[in-house]
């Protein structure tokens, strides 16, 4: 019997989840290391080198990137696809990851949840307010502006769940923590389909774990996720003093 996948990284990073949906959907063993980047050791530093999750073990094989680990899982395990059949579809929706990890990425995890979770509450610095303004009333709506032209009325964006959904709905996951809400009246089709991934099971168990995650300090977090039986690793490459890498997220 194979060993375990082991995944290091954050439940709360929208990059961690979009791994852990593919995992779980696709119905393959695991067990996380559930640190997030700035408190990785120099042990986690030999494992990425740009300090940033997730990273994916699996044997000797080492990866880093979301969306590589993400297209590793596909080609892998592809009884449950998770990528579009057809060829053109298929590169539509390596764009609309893409473009989720670059642009929602940029604006819901660096200038918003970056900005009034990670710096107050971790480094102990002033949230800058001009950024937050700026991700809320201008690059977010600019993104959703794109996107809803995007997104079908109906479903999922190609028919079937697929890796544009699931990178969609994950940065909008992390958008809620800090209490930012799509305008339904205003884009609908964006509204529409983020709420009907979320509500999907998959997404629904791993938000048992994100929100404890979330409401306990980083140095606890590790024994409340084991008390609630998530599928930890034996050892953890967590506990050095928070650092930023040269990107925290992918």
């Amino acid at each position: 019997m194979s060993e375990p996948l082991t995944i290091i990284g954050s439940y709360i990073s929208p990059y961690v989840r979009k791994v852990l949906v593919f995992l779980e959907l696709k119905g393959i063993d695991y067990r996380i290391d559930p640190i997030p980047p700035f408190v990785g050791n120099d042990a986690f530093s030999q494992l990425s080198p740009l300090r940033r999750i997730p990273v994916l073990c699996d044997g000797d094989l080492l990866l880093n990137d979301s969306s590589v680990i993400c297209q590793y899982l596909e080609d892998r395990y592809p009884q449950i696809p998770l990528y579009p059949a057809d060829i053109t579809a298929r590169a539509q929706a390596r764009w609309l990851e893409e473009y989720a990890d670059v642009a929602l990425g940029e604006a819901i995890t660096t200038k918003l949840f970056f900005q009034l979770g990670v710096k107050p509450h971790i480094f102990g610095e002033k949230t800058d307010a001009v950024l937050v303004q700026q991700a809320r009333e201008i690059d977010i709506p600019a993104a959703l502006d794109y996107l809803e032209k995007q997104l079908p009325a109906e479903g999922f964006a190609f028919g079937e769940l697929s890796i544009a959904d699931i990178s969609i709905a994950s940065f909008f996951r992390v958008a809620g923590f800090v209490r930012y809400v799509i305008d339904a009246e205003r884009w609908p089709r964006c509204a529409g389909l983020v709420a009907r991934t979320l509500a999907l099971p998959v997404f629904a168990k791993l938000a048992t774990f994100e929100d404890r995650a979330l409401r306990t300090p980083v140095p606890e977090q590790r024994a409340v996720l084991a008390d609630m039986h998530a599928p930890l690793t034996a050892t953890t490459c967590g506990g050095a003093p928070p650092r930023r890498g040269v990107i925290a997220i992918d």
